[in-house]
């Protein structure tokens, strides 16, 4: 099989894993306290994002934008297929001896329509606006500098993301103070992995490099970025 299709089913099988993981569990909130008047309330579904940001970005590199546009929307198509199963899976009784109870199984699966359209909504635009970010770091910086482009794109997309989620799944239940102390928190929460986590993604280029070789590599950025030249970033 050719490396390139390897490739990128490869790292489509880790978004999409990594993605519907924290749309199907982004209705939990959790709290890191740090002290009595200092506690940070984010939803869970900032655990498995921080995967999709690198995999976005390296997709981006040697895909292009219909690479990982396509992966976007398979993932938005994904994400409606879980959770449609999980609601039939719901409606259907669970056995006198199930560990697992309805009310158990119903407590955690149960999004609500609210949750599921503002995360749908989130992504999609968060997704966009990354993408274009990306390219027009890139097209500016002559493909140079990878940690701008790849930092530089998460950290304005999640912040439409971050608010726009909580905004649309929970103003009503929470206050907007409330949704904006968590739409910050979530924000700094994100903005500092995307920091943290640029020199795994000079790691996995590399990787990805001697992979393909750097023929090929140099080969698909070509491909992806005709209007910048396909340099290996320093």
């Amino acid at each position: 099989m050719d490396k390139r299709i390897q490739l990128y089913a490869a790292l489509s099988a880790v978004f999409l894993t990594a993605l519907v993981i924290a749309e199907t569990t982004g209705g939990k909130l959790i709290q890191l306290t740090l002290s009595d008047s200092l506690v940070f309330t984010m939803t869970m579904g900032v655990i498995p994002f921080p995967i999709t940001f690198l995999v976005t970005d390296i997709i981006n590199e040697y895909f292009g934008r219909r690479g990982i546009r396509f992966v976007t929307f398979l993932g938005m198509g994904m994400v409606v297929m879980a959770l449609i199963i999980l609601q039939i899976d719901m409606a259907v009784p669970a056995a006198v001896i199930s560990p697992v109870t309805d009310e158990a199984f119903n407590a955690v699966f149960g999004v609500s329509a609210r949750i599921f359209i503002g995360s749908l909504i989130a992504y999609l635009i968060g997704q966009m606006v990354d993408i274009s970010v990306f390219h027009a770091l890139r097209k500016r910086t002559g493909g140079k500098m990878l940690w701008l482009r790849a930092t530089g794109s998460t950290v304005v997309s999640q912040l439409i993301d971050s608010f726009v989620v909580l905004t649309i799944a929970f103003l009503g239940p929470l206050s907007m103070w409330q949704i904006m102390q968590i739409g910050l928190t979530n924000y700094v929460y994100k903005f500092l992995i995307a920091l943290s986590i640029t020199p795994f993604l000079y790691v996995v280029h590399a990787l990805v490099d001697r992979y393909l070789g750097r023929e090929l590599a140099g080969q698909m950025m070509r491909e992806a970025h005709p209007d910048t030249l396909p340099v290996h970033d320093s």
